[in-house]
């Protein structure tokens, strides 16, 4: 009796043994073909069995130690993105036996990064880069991460005048919905909805209309038959509505095919789709995500084909009448970094693109980026910040010029997938009054503009009446430059940043100037005798130096004056090495040489006598004359 219950426990433990070791087998099949989400799935099946079961002494060595199922399965979730789930396993990595698997400490930070755990994930990244010495490339990652980090939490410290709300049923609906274009107030979106007699999660395109919010109407190419085997994403429609670009993919072995498609709208139906020609399509690489300009004139699309930064790449293409391409431009190392690009969006009228990056530093996995364009150059892509992006992936900025409305895709309210969301501005207002500095009274025609801080682009003008006053209304970024100008003022130029949603700037002075009128600069002071500047006189110098800075088409005379006492070459001596001194400060600071010259003037220009009419002393008058002063000498 004792040796069939011994050989019944013998077959329940080898039983158990075995079916922990096939689910982890078919756990590695899946995760060498990258399938992590069912990969998941069986590593997830065999740790619970682990848990009912205990640890089973016959595969605690090698690749069966205790931690390679957790570590597995945390990385199976990391790389299908669903973050929430991977912290709970690398945390156990972390707490049982974090030696064997140093780069759990690694991915466990980046996983704290995407839940939002900034101060969390900066502990673990910075403790990963101090102790792991191996592989560059991963601290290369723990450096990317740790300034996203950083840039993260400035990101959240700042105001926004910003919401990003989910979009609600029929829209999203609980399965994978991104990449939504509009025409005419008809919208086409991808989903991996259930469609028709689909029984699988698949990408496809439906279509809906804003006015009309009945169930999405899912797109069949092939005119009655389901869309089986392929899967079909991120559309985009011509300025005529005729003609949509689009992703068709699908799996071939373990490698997922991927290539741009075209379909014609005939009556009332989408032709089946035709893969576009080799210019796009380059042979053996995927290509992905078109986009065509809203003039209907180029094709922005994503590429991994040769010509590249690496990764995944933007690429441009002409149309001809037809819509056919005719080259293929990769965007440059400007745009494009050894990382992914993606999702790209052209706004011809402001000749702006906007796309989504992991290469550029963000909060966190894709971010939504723009950048101008300029005669076939492009700017230093701007971080749109935070909310349009989150510390998970943002993508699929979309802005629709007819209902005014922009819209990005992102997985910030999910585990597993993309959904769509709107962005709602606050309407910012920024309003003030501007006076003449000597007079205090309100200055009419002096001409304003706004211009983004960070983007440089003018967002508005403003002209001031007879009250002075000007007001900038519906603004949506929080970073302005406000310039003045009126001809015989100095120009002025302010920097502000938004805490709320109006800003009241404090009366702005304008200063006039006429050519070759000297204007006083108060409390520039020095020591008997002595040329060196105190501290107060460089705080006035430097309201100097914002005038020359604003002014670039002045330039100046700096000139310094003495009273009576001494005789006449002290006097010029001692005032010159004050004016050059005044004018070695400035030239510190960044102005350029050529535009100011020092000149001592020593007792010969007195502003007030220097004694009274009957020969006593004027302390009065000697302190006038004691004095510095500049004068512009041209206005170019």
């Amino acid at each position: 009796m004792k040796n069939l219950v011994l050989l019944i426990f013998t077959f329940f433990i080898f039983n158990a043994a075995s079916a922990q070791y096939n689910l982890r087998e078919l756990g590695d099949r899946a995760f060498k073909k990258a399938e992590y989400y069912q990969a998941a799935f069986y590593y997830r099946q065999a740790e619970d069995k682990k848990n009912v079961h205990g640890s089973i002494p016959f595969y605690s060595a090698g690749k069966g130690d205790k931690n390679y199922i957790p570590y597995r399965l945390a990385e199976s979730y990391r790389l299908y993105r669903d973050f929430q789930n991977a912290l709970d396993q690398y945390n156990l990595v972390l707490t049982t036996d974090r030696n064997v698997y140093p780069l759990a400490r690694l991915w466990y930070g980046l996983c704290l990064r995407a839940a939002g755990r900034f101060d969390e994930a900066l502990k673990e990244l910075r403790q990963f880069k101090t102790t792991y010495k191996e592989n560059k490339e991963f601290i290369g990652i723990a450096e990317r991460e740790i300034a996203n980090c950083l840039f993260a939490k400035k990101q959240l410290a700042s105001y926004k005048p910003l919401k990003v709300i989910k979009m609600q049923a029929p829209w999203n609906d609980g399965a994978g919905t991104y990449a939504l274009d509009g025409n005419a107030g008809n919208y086409w979106f991808t989903s991996s909805r259930l469609a028709a007699d689909n029984k699988k999660h698949l990408n496809n395109i439906f279509t809906a209309s804003e006015k009309n919010s009945s169930t999405p109407v899912f797109i069949n190419f092939n005119n009655g038959t389901i869309n089986t085997g392929n899967e079909y994403g991120t559309p985009s429609i011509t300025p005529s509505g005729k003609k949509m670009y689009l992703t068709v993919w699908y799996k071939k072995e373990d490698k997922t095919i991927l290539a741009i498609y075209s379909s014609e709208l005939q009556n009332n139906t989408w032709s089946t789709p035709v893969k576009l020609n080799n210019t796009i399509n380059a042979e053996g690489f995927n290509t992905l995500q078109p986009r065509v300009a809203d003039d209907g004139k180029r094709l922005f699309f994503v590429s991994d084909r040769p010509g590249g930064q690496g990764g995944y790449d933007i690429w441009v293409s002409d149309l001809d009448t037809a819509g056919n391409p005719l080259n293929a431009v990769n965007l440059g190392k400007t745009i494009n970094t050894q990382f992914d690009e993606e999702a790209p969006f052209y706004d011809t009228t402001h000749k702006k693109l906007y796309f989504s990056s992991t290469g550029f530093t963000g909060l966190g996995g894709f971010d939504v980026f723009e950048s101008y364009e300029n005669n076939g150059s492009w700017s230093v892509p701007q971080n749109l910040g935070y909310p349009v992006n989150s510390p998970k992936d943002d993508l699929y900025y979309y802005e629709d010029r007819g209902d005014n409305q922009i819209y990005i895709s992102s997985d910030r309210e999910s585990d597993c997938c993309l959904n769509l969301f709107k962005l709602k501005y606050t309407p910012v207002f920024i309003s003030g009054k501007i006076i003449d500095c000597d007079s205090n009274k309100m200055l009419s025609g002096v001409n304003i503009s706004l211009t983004d801080s960070i983007s440089g682009a003018v967002l508005q003008k403003f002209v001031t009446g007879a009250n002075g006053r000007y007001d900038f209304k519906n603004l949506k970024s929080t970073a302005f430059k406000l310039t003045t100008g009126k001809v015989g003022y100095f120009n002025k130029n302010i920097s502000m940043a938004l805490n709320g949603d109006t800003l009241y700037i404090p009366d702005i002075c304008l200063k006039a100037f006429a050519v070759n009128k000297p204007i006083a600069l108060k409390n520039i002071l020095y020591d008997f005798n002595s040329a060196h500047l105190r501290r107060a006189s460089k705080i006035e110098l430097d309201n100097l130096v914002s005038i020359m800075l604003n002014n670039p088409h002045i330039n100046i005379e700096l000139a310094s004056h003495t009273d009576s006492i001494g005789n006449d070459r002290y006097n010029l001596i001692l005032s010159q090495k004050r004016a050059q001194s005044c004018v070695d400060y400035v030239i510190s600071k960044g102005i350029d040489k050529s535009r100011i010259i020092a000149k001592g003037y020593g007792k010969n220009r007195p502003v007030a006598p220097n004694s009274v009419p009957n020969g006593k002393d004027n302390p009065a008058g000697r302190q006038l004359n004691r004095r510095t002063e500049f004068t512009v000498k041209s206005n170019f």
